[in-house]
Protein backbone atom coordinates (compact mmCIF):
# COMPACT_ATOMS: atom_id res chain seq x y z
CA UNK A 1 0.00 0.00 0.00
CA UNK A 2 1.02 3.39 -0.94
CA UNK A 3 1.54 5.82 1.92
CA UNK A 4 -1.48 6.73 3.38
CA UNK A 5 -2.81 10.70 4.13
CA UNK A 6 -4.71 9.52 7.07
CA UNK A 7 -3.63 7.08 9.64
CA UNK A 8 -6.58 6.16 12.10
CA UNK A 9 -5.63 4.80 15.36
CA UNK A 10 -8.57 3.55 17.65
CA UNK A 11 -7.13 2.50 21.23
CA UNK A 12 -9.69 -1.11 22.04
CA UNK A 13 -10.07 -2.46 25.23
CA UNK A 14 -13.02 -4.51 25.76
CA UNK A 15 -14.66 -3.06 22.68
CA UNK A 16 -16.50 -5.91 20.95
CA UNK A 17 -19.62 -4.72 21.32
CA UNK A 18 -19.16 -0.92 20.68
CA UNK A 19 -16.65 -1.23 17.34
CA UNK A 20 -18.40 -2.60 14.98
CA UNK A 21 -20.35 0.34 14.47
CA UNK A 22 -17.86 2.33 14.48
CA UNK A 23 -15.73 0.91 12.10
CA UNK A 24 -18.31 0.18 9.68
CA UNK A 25 -19.00 4.80 10.00
CA UNK A 26 -15.63 5.13 9.51
CA UNK A 27 -15.40 3.00 6.20
CA UNK A 28 -18.85 4.97 4.92
CA UNK A 29 -16.87 7.70 5.33
CA UNK A 30 -13.30 7.55 4.44
CA UNK A 31 -14.20 5.24 1.60
CA UNK A 32 -15.68 8.23 -0.14
CA UNK A 33 -13.16 10.69 1.13
CA UNK A 34 -11.20 11.53 -1.49
CA UNK A 35 -8.10 10.94 0.24
CA UNK A 36 -6.05 7.76 0.92
CA UNK A 37 -5.99 6.17 4.81
CA UNK A 38 -5.77 3.11 7.11
CA UNK A 39 -7.54 2.31 9.93
CA UNK A 40 -5.51 0.53 12.94
CA UNK A 41 -7.03 -1.04 16.15
CA UNK A 42 -4.76 -1.27 18.64
CA UNK A 43 -6.36 -4.44 20.90
CA UNK A 44 -4.99 -3.57 24.51
CA UNK A 45 -5.15 -7.03 25.98
CA UNK A 46 -9.43 -7.80 25.69
CA UNK A 47 -10.54 -10.36 27.79
CA UNK A 48 -13.36 -10.59 25.15
CA UNK A 49 -13.70 -11.12 21.28
CA UNK A 50 -12.57 -7.57 20.40
CA UNK A 51 -9.18 -9.10 18.04
CA UNK A 52 -11.37 -11.81 16.13
CA UNK A 53 -14.04 -9.34 15.35
CA UNK A 54 -11.52 -6.62 14.21
CA UNK A 55 -9.76 -9.38 12.19
CA UNK A 56 -13.32 -10.80 10.94
CA UNK A 57 -14.44 -7.14 9.59
CA UNK A 58 -11.16 -6.55 7.39
CA UNK A 59 -12.86 -8.72 4.87
CA UNK A 60 -15.01 -5.69 4.36
CA UNK A 61 -13.70 -2.26 5.95
CA UNK A 62 -11.04 -2.00 3.39
CA UNK A 63 -7.53 -1.18 4.83
CA UNK A 64 -8.25 -2.04 8.14
CA UNK A 65 -5.21 -3.64 10.32
CA UNK A 66 -4.85 -4.84 13.62
CA UNK A 67 -2.40 -4.70 16.65
CA UNK A 68 -3.45 -7.44 18.84
CA UNK A 69 -1.53 -7.07 22.63
CA UNK A 70 -1.56 -10.16 24.60
CA UNK A 71 -1.38 -7.81 27.92
CA UNK A 72 -3.45 -4.67 28.64
CA UNK A 73 -0.75 -2.07 28.73
CA UNK A 74 -2.89 1.18 29.30
CA UNK A 75 -4.70 3.73 26.72
CA UNK A 76 -1.43 6.26 26.38
CA UNK A 77 0.66 2.97 25.79
CA UNK A 78 -1.63 1.39 22.92
CA UNK A 79 -2.27 5.18 21.04
CA UNK A 80 1.44 5.41 21.11
CA UNK A 81 2.18 1.91 19.40
CA UNK A 82 -0.47 2.76 16.45
CA UNK A 83 1.16 6.01 15.71
CA UNK A 84 4.70 5.22 15.28
CA UNK A 85 3.65 1.85 13.64
CA UNK A 86 1.61 4.12 11.40
CA UNK A 87 2.37 5.89 7.81
CA UNK A 88 -0.25 8.39 7.37
CA UNK A 89 0.74 12.11 6.69
CA UNK A 90 -1.53 13.23 9.37
CA UNK A 91 -2.04 10.81 11.94
CA UNK A 92 -5.49 10.61 14.10
CA UNK A 93 -6.38 8.56 17.33
CA UNK A 94 -9.98 8.44 17.99
CA UNK A 95 -11.84 6.15 20.50
CA UNK A 96 -13.51 3.14 20.02
CA UNK A 97 -17.01 4.55 21.15
CA UNK A 98 -17.14 7.17 18.28
CA UNK A 99 -17.96 9.76 20.59
CA UNK A 100 -16.41 12.14 18.12
CA UNK A 101 -17.21 10.85 14.27
CA UNK A 102 -14.39 10.46 12.09
CA UNK A 103 -16.28 13.11 10.00
CA UNK A 104 -15.22 15.52 12.35
CA UNK A 105 -11.74 15.92 10.98
CA UNK A 106 -12.49 17.95 8.16
CA UNK A 107 -12.28 20.65 10.77
CA UNK A 108 -8.73 19.62 11.08
CA UNK A 109 -7.30 19.84 7.36
CA UNK A 110 -6.96 23.71 7.14
CA UNK A 111 -5.35 24.10 10.31
CA UNK A 112 -2.66 21.91 8.72
CA UNK A 113 -2.34 23.53 5.94
CA UNK A 114 -1.55 26.56 8.18
CA UNK A 115 1.03 24.73 9.62
CA UNK A 116 0.00 23.75 12.50
CA UNK A 117 1.43 20.71 13.85
CA UNK A 118 -0.80 19.16 16.75
CA UNK A 119 -4.66 19.88 16.04
CA UNK A 120 -7.71 18.43 18.71
CA UNK A 121 -10.74 17.98 19.47
CA UNK A 122 -12.24 20.44 22.33
CA UNK A 123 -15.67 20.04 23.65
CA UNK A 124 -15.43 23.21 25.05
CA UNK A 125 -14.20 26.09 23.28
CA UNK A 126 -16.30 27.93 20.21
CA UNK A 127 -18.11 25.43 17.55
CA UNK A 128 -18.53 22.62 19.71
CA UNK A 129 -21.39 20.90 19.54
CA UNK A 130 -22.77 18.51 22.73
CA UNK A 131 -26.15 17.28 21.59
CA UNK A 132 -25.93 14.62 25.01
CA UNK A 133 -23.74 15.82 27.68
CA UNK A 134 -22.64 14.35 30.13
CA UNK A 135 -24.42 14.00 33.59
CA UNK A 136 -23.48 17.08 35.81
CA UNK A 137 -21.37 14.67 38.54
CA UNK A 138 -19.71 13.33 35.61
CA UNK A 139 -18.62 16.75 34.35
CA UNK A 140 -17.81 18.57 37.61
CA UNK A 141 -14.62 16.44 38.33
CA UNK A 142 -13.88 16.57 34.98
CA UNK A 143 -13.97 20.76 34.85
CA UNK A 144 -11.98 20.87 38.21
CA UNK A 145 -9.02 18.87 36.51
CA UNK A 146 -9.13 20.81 33.71
CA UNK A 147 -8.62 23.89 35.78
CA UNK A 148 -5.50 22.06 37.68
CA UNK A 149 -3.92 20.87 34.04
CA UNK A 150 -4.35 24.48 32.76
CA UNK A 151 -2.49 25.30 35.56
CA UNK A 152 0.12 23.06 35.76
CA UNK A 153 0.65 21.91 32.70
CA UNK A 154 -0.84 23.48 29.20
CA UNK A 155 -2.09 26.64 30.26
CA UNK A 156 -4.52 28.13 27.45
CA UNK A 157 -5.72 24.84 26.38
CA UNK A 158 -9.23 23.96 27.85
CA UNK A 159 -10.16 20.57 26.77
CA UNK A 160 -7.01 18.23 27.28
CA UNK A 161 -9.06 14.72 27.43
CA UNK A 162 -11.07 14.52 24.12
CA UNK A 163 -10.33 11.38 22.47
CA UNK A 164 -9.91 12.57 19.21
CA UNK A 165 -6.69 14.80 18.57
CA UNK A 166 -4.68 14.69 15.09
CA UNK A 167 -0.63 15.20 14.33
CA UNK A 168 1.64 15.69 11.42
CA UNK A 169 3.64 12.65 10.81
CA UNK A 170 6.54 14.62 12.20
CA UNK A 171 4.85 15.31 15.47
CA UNK A 172 3.98 11.97 15.93
CA UNK A 173 7.25 10.52 15.34
CA UNK A 174 9.09 12.80 18.06
CA UNK A 175 6.33 13.04 20.62
CA UNK A 176 5.83 9.41 21.08
CA UNK A 177 8.51 8.10 21.34
CA UNK A 178 9.16 10.08 24.59
CA UNK A 179 5.58 9.21 26.51
CA UNK A 180 6.26 8.22 29.59
CA UNK A 181 2.72 8.27 30.89
CA UNK A 182 0.76 4.87 29.84
CA UNK A 183 -2.71 5.51 30.29
CA UNK A 184 -5.46 8.21 31.16
CA UNK A 185 -3.24 11.04 31.82
CA UNK A 186 -1.15 10.80 28.46
CA UNK A 187 -3.24 13.31 27.03
CA UNK A 188 -1.67 15.89 28.88
CA UNK A 189 1.80 14.47 28.30
CA UNK A 190 1.71 14.54 24.93
CA UNK A 191 0.66 18.05 24.41
CA UNK A 192 3.45 19.40 27.21
CA UNK A 193 5.58 17.91 24.83
CA UNK A 194 4.40 19.44 21.83
CA UNK A 195 4.89 22.72 23.22
CA UNK A 196 8.27 21.72 24.78
CA UNK A 197 9.15 20.58 21.22
CA UNK A 198 7.98 23.79 19.57
CA UNK A 199 4.88 22.16 17.96
CA UNK A 200 2.15 24.56 16.75
CA UNK A 201 -1.31 23.30 18.58
CA UNK A 202 -4.61 23.94 17.74
CA UNK A 203 -8.02 23.42 19.62
CA UNK A 204 -10.88 22.68 17.44
CA UNK A 205 -13.94 22.89 18.83
CA UNK A 206 -16.28 19.43 17.59
CA UNK A 207 -19.18 17.36 17.69
CA UNK A 208 -19.14 15.17 20.94
CA UNK A 209 -21.63 12.75 21.96
CA UNK A 210 -21.66 11.50 25.11
CA UNK A 211 -21.90 7.47 25.63
CA UNK A 212 -23.61 6.45 28.49
CA UNK A 213 -21.82 3.02 28.57
CA UNK A 214 -18.42 4.85 29.05
CA UNK A 215 -16.12 3.02 30.53
CA UNK A 216 -14.12 5.82 31.96
CA UNK A 217 -14.99 5.40 36.25
CA UNK A 218 -14.76 7.78 39.00
CA UNK A 219 -11.32 6.53 39.65
CA UNK A 220 -9.84 7.38 36.52
CA UNK A 221 -9.91 11.16 37.54
CA UNK A 222 -7.66 11.10 40.41
CA UNK A 223 -5.33 8.58 38.22
CA UNK A 224 -5.45 11.72 36.09
CA UNK A 225 -4.33 13.89 38.38
CA UNK A 226 -1.55 11.77 39.92
CA UNK A 227 0.17 11.39 36.57
CA UNK A 228 -0.13 14.95 36.33
CA UNK A 229 1.72 15.76 39.06
CA UNK A 230 4.16 12.86 37.47
CA UNK A 231 4.31 15.40 34.36
CA UNK A 232 5.25 18.28 36.70
CA UNK A 233 8.04 16.99 38.23
CA UNK A 234 9.30 15.43 34.57
CA UNK A 235 9.17 19.24 33.59
CA UNK A 236 10.74 20.16 36.79
CA UNK A 237 13.49 17.68 36.17
CA UNK A 238 14.14 18.15 32.55
CA UNK A 239 13.14 14.57 32.24
CA UNK A 240 11.88 15.36 28.48
CA UNK A 241 14.52 15.30 25.56
CA UNK A 242 13.81 18.39 23.30
CA UNK A 243 15.56 18.24 20.05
Amino acid sequence: MAKPFLSVIIPAYNEANRLPKTLLDMDKYLSQAGFSYEIIVVNDGSKDHTAEIVTRMQDFVKNLHLIDNEANQGKGAVVAQGMLAAKGTIRLFSDADNSTSIDQVEKFFPYFKEGYDVVIGSRYVKDSELPVKQPFYRQLPGRIGNILIRLLAVPGIKDTQCGFKAFTEEAAMKIFPQLTIKRWGFDIEILVLARLMGFRIKEVGVRWINDPNSKVKASAYIEVLTELIKIRLNIWRKKYKIN
